[in-house]
């Protein structure tokens, strides 16, 4: 029986990217987005592709999004939002903190509480009865004056991942996190000058910019039933910029 993977935020970037590859693995893949389907986006002439235009933050569009599986065997949580608008951490609106932590984290919080209850029905299969992953940032530990609300709501996801790790433990559920560092995105985009100049100064031990195929190869190796014995870990996809340097 062909298996069921569920991304959010599939319609650009790293939630395509993760869509693609477990397509590629032969996954069925259920993906939303608050965008509407385009049939030039090469994802929606894929057979196994299935969608909905939903907000991750609305209840009821987290429980359509469930109801597009009858078996759900790997959710991914990647839909996220950057403020709208950069500002000092002393002039923050609470619109803009609602806004960025309704998506990035309460949305993630309770779409995984609803699709762990139907995983746990799952069969044990090569130790495990599905598979969670998140995509936090390196924002989740790294102080960004001028964006702080993207910071609190990545390390909310951090202790989401931790949490559901915990608590899923006794089903044989692996929950793990990925957290890409500065990757090619449309959301990136807006900043790219700025990030050229760092990485071409040192920033990164890699001087590149990371790829969303690189995260979705590190949210397959998760996902995969490879690391069924694995759970609870954040796994720092970044050109090394996690580690501290002299």
């Amino acid at each position: 029986m062909m298996k069921t993977a569920l991304v959010t935020g599939a319609y650009s970037g790293i939630g395509k990217a993760v869509a693609e590859k477990f397509l590629s693995e032969g996954y069925t893949v259920c993906g939303m987005s608050r965008r509407e389907a385009d049939p030039e986006n090469t994802l929606f002439s894929h057979p196994n592709f299935k969608y909905i235009s939903g907000d991750v933050s609305v209840d009821a569009d987290r429980r359509r999004f469930v109801a597009l599986a009858d078996k759900i065997d790997v959710l991914v949580n990647v839909a996220g939002v950057a403020p709208k608008v950069r500002s000092d951490l002393l002039d923050m609106t609470e619109e803009s903190y609602d806004y960025v932590m309704d998506i990035n984290t309460k949305g993630a919080m309770f779409l995984t509480q609803l699709a762990a209850k139907k995983m746990i029905g799952n069969e044990v299969e090569n130790g495990a009865r599905g598979y969670i992953c998140n995509i936090s940032s390196l924002s989740a530990y790294t102080s960004s004056v001028n964006r702080g609300e993207y910071c609190i709501s990545k390390a909310g996801m951090s202790m989401i991942t931790t949490l559901f790790a915990d608590r899923l433990a006794e089903y044989a559920i692996p929950v793990n996190e990925v957290r890409p560092g500065i990757i090619a995105t449309d959301m990136t985009d807006k900043v790219k000058d700025k990030y050229d100049a760092l990485i071409d100064g040192g920033l990164l031990p890699f001087k590149r910019w990371g790829q969303p195929e690189d995260i979705a190869n590190a949210v397959w190796a998760l996902c995969s039933g490879a690391l069924p014995y694995v759970t609870g870990q954040a796994v720092n996809v970044d050109g090394g910029f996690h580690m501290r340097r002299l």
